[in-house]
């Protein structure tokens, strides 16, 4: 709990400093006036773009859990998606998502290895989905990026690639997934853990069966196509806010193929900085990717506000609230449970 707050205030404070150094000098209530005449129609579109993202991670999530024999239903995965997106914006490098994902599926009795499996795929397809979109769509607007930026894009595809390196060693390697088992008990020796033996006993039976999932996906390659194809179109839908945005401005120069593609250079320039949702990095390459796109004053400050606050900041605080509701129901689950448990010991006591 005490992490979670402290990531928290480490949240606000990055995008209180980015809204600060970014709106100095500039007329904030001239942009709150363009921000209040935006065509609702095509704000309303983004937010349709930006749930249609969610419920493909939901049902990518579903899709897999059940190719792993689990049993779920969609309204749950959409659930672990939320989840997962808040603690990913809240900590560095989206650390934090997928383990808390893992955390409240085992919860629901949804089995530790096949949950991150799961998520293993869905993140290798991500990755391979945000690359490939960025190097492909950089070939159309690498003329707009200065050397400067030019440089981050390439920090930002080798991080990605390292990490997307790193899932699939994870998925396909016996040998890497084994050396991380005896580095967490080794960790567990450093830090004087009770019962190493039998929590290593656990690791290894739970790598058994990791490996044994890991294999029957191998051999259900359809399946993972499928996914990866869905993954191309729920990331498309979330880039697409960025023309809705620009339409809902008003401008109609550039079509959605356009604004789509700078978007997606953005999103892989970004996406592996390890900073808490990308905070102040994604607020900074936007000004500097779209400055040809809006040349009118002030439109430009007033674009980037609203695509932000649609495609993340709006997420951000739905998925707090699926978090906190969560929770309560989890404690609430847990109590009850406890307390037939206590009734049912005195009842066979009493007998």
């Amino acid at each position: 709990m005490k992490k979670n707050i402290r990531n928290v205030t480490i949240f606000l404070l990055l995008i209180y400093l980015t809204f600060y150094f970014i709106f100095k000098g500039q007329n904030f209530q001239e942009i709150l006036n363009l921000i209040g005449r935006v065509d609702v129609k095509y704000i309303i579109l983004a937010v349709v773009f930006v749930s249609f993202f969610v419920i493909c991670d939901g049902f990518n999530i579903r899709k897999m859990l059940r190719n792993l024999n689990e049993k779920t239903t969609i309204w749950k995965c959409i659930k672990y998606s939320l989840i997962g997106f808040f603690f990913s914006a809240i900590t560095p490098a989206a650390s934090g998502g997928q383990p808390m994902q893992i955390y409240y599926m085992r919860k629901e009795n949804i089995k530790i290895e096949n949950s991150t499996l799961t998520f293993l795929i869905n993140l290798s397809c991500m990755q391979v989905v945000t690359i490939s979109l960025a190097l492909f769509n950089m070939i159309f607007n690498y003329k707009y990026m200065k050397i400067p930026m030019v440089l981050l894009f390439i920090i930002g595809i080798f991080l990605n690639l390292s990490a997307l390196t790193f899932l699939l060693i994870s998925i396909f390697s016996r040998r890497v997934t084994k050396g991380i088992t005896n580095f967490l008990v080794k960790l567990m020796k450093l830090f004087r853990f009770k019962n190493i033996e039998e929590r290593k006993e656990k690791l290894e039976i739970g790598l058994e069966k990791y490996q044994k999932n890991a294999k029957e996906i191998r051999n259900r390659k359809t399946a993972v196509l499928k996914n990866l194809a869905r993954t191309y179109i729920q990331y498309l839908s979330l880039f697409s806010v960025t023309y809705c945005v620009y339409r809902a401005l008003g401008f109609s120069e550039y079509n959605m193929f356009n604004l789509v593609a700078i978007q997606s250079v953005l999103y892989g320039t970004v996406s592996g900085i390890p900073l808490p949702g990308s905070v102040g990095a994604s607020e900074s390459v936007y000004l500097a990717l779209f400055e040809h796109i809006y040349k009118e004053k002030n439109m430009l400050e007033t674009a980037m506000v609203v695509d932000r606050f649609i495609n993340f900041y709006l997420l951000v605080f739905i998925s707090l609230i699926v978090v906190i509701i969560n929770d309560i129901y989890v404690k609430v689950k847990y109590k009850t449970s406890e307390e037939i448990n206590k009734v049912e010991n005195v009842e066979m006591t009493e007998d």
